[in-house]
């Protein structure tokens, strides 16, 4: 677990290199990273990667068509991503290199996937390189008592990297805490300047009446649709929330993932359904119309209202956010990926809110905000 530009590709390389020395003819070795391109162009082909770095003599055969490579002893790779964690299931191999982990899409069942499939031999092995993110996975991973943690900053391989990128990099975030995340690669629980802290988020049931159903006044589905579905795209953020007659919200359920228009329209109305929701609330900005379209194409009576952002992201987040912090949101469960959203995004560090955060803030702000609004407009006789 290390920082921007400490070799971590150098690291995995070396070590599947010496892994397949050591196993021969009877290893199999499972690549692993965020997407098909990452393994490809970072594990394999890059100037770091396994082909690169391979000694003379003991150079594999890549078979981009099998997603395999075969080195001169019989040691068989395997190329998977985590954007089709399926492709893990029955796979079986001695040995494994996860790179990046932190990043990966469908993180919780790509390492389910990923872990079942490494049993072959007496010692079957797993090497992780990545820089950190505040996630509930890394943390468990690194607290097992099989796990041998080594860690290193950019600064350890400085040398080796460009000027530009220590004038650019390294002095605009050197002493925050992305800078603790990213160079020094510590696993922090929030960074600095994030709109949620940790500490409010907390873990509760939601109240049910005598037949076991939910007791709840409103429940809305909340989207945030992506714009496409490439292995490279937004995730759409499908977010079920509701609130209780003591005006209390609840998160009840997160299936956020990158679908295809169909997919995220089917996966929300799953959840319409499964909750007997009243509405669903989708972000018009990306698609407009096309968005209730989709939706109605699946299910022509669903209740649909779309919601167009007129404000900033963090102008919009902002009310939710205090919401957390007087302690009237709770989650009916662990959402890590939510979760690890919620306290790593900073308005401060330039970048677009992630979708899954989005989708939440819409879903509370028309159980909240908006219906809030109206009732003082009543008030005041405006």
């Amino acid at each position: 677990m290390a920082g921007r530009g400490f070799g971590k590709t150098r690291t995995g390389a070396q070590w599947a290199i010496e892994t397949a020395m050591k196993r021969g003819r009877g290893g199999r070795i499972a690549l692993v990273s965020r997407t098909p391109g990452d393994v490809r162009d970072i594990m394999i082909e890059g100037e770091s990667g396994i082909l690169e770095k391979s000694p003379p003599g003991f150079r594999p055969h890549y078979e981009p068509s099998k997603r395999r490579l075969t080195w001169p002893n019989g040691c068989i790779a395997t190329t998977y991503s985590s954007f089709k964690p399926d492709q893990l299931r029955g796979a079986q191999q001695t040995d494994a290199w996860f790179d990046e982990l932190a990043a990966w899409y469908y993180l919780q069942d790509a390492w389910d996937m990923a872990q079942f499939g490494t049993r072959l031999g007496d010692d079957p092995r797993i090497c992780i390189t990545t820089t950190p993110k505040p996630l509930k996975l890394l943390r468990e991973i690194i607290g097992r008592h099989d796990t041998v943690l080594t860690t290193g900053s950019t600064y350890d391989n400085l040398h080796n990297l460009a000027p530009t990128f220590r004038d650019a990099i390294l002095a605009r975030y050197e002493g925050t805490s992305l800078g603790r995340q990213e160079i020094y690669a510590e696993l922090l629980d929030e960074i600095e300047g994030a709109l949620w802290k940790r500490a409010w988020i907390i873990k509760r049931d939601a109240p049910q009446n005598d037949n076991g159903d939910l007791a709840l006044q409103r429940i809305v589905i909340a989207i945030d649709p992506a714009t496409t579905s490439k292995a490279t795209s937004d995730e759409t953020g499908i977010v079920a929330v509701g609130v209780d007659f003591n005006e209390h919200g609840h998160v009840l359920a997160d299936v956020s993932a990158r679908y295809t228009p169909d997919g995220w329209a089917r996966a929300a109305l799953g959840l319409y359904n499964d909750f007997n929701a009243d509405r669903i609330v989708a972000e018009s900005n990306q698609g407009g119309e096309m968005v209730s379209h989709t939706i109605r194409t699946i299910d022509r009576n669903a209740a649909i209202k779309l919601v167009h952002a007129s404000r900033s992201k963090q102008a919009r987040a902002e009310p939710v956010a205090a919401l957390y912090e007087q302690g009237r949101i709770t989650h009916t469960d662990s959402f890590d990926a939510l979760e690890g959203e919620l306290v790593s995004w900073s308005p401060d560090m330039g970048d677009a809110s992630p979708n899954r955060l989005d989708a939440l803030v819409w879903g509370f702000t028309e159980l909240f905000l908006l219906r809030g609004h109206v009732a003082q407009r009543k008030l005041t006789g405006v």
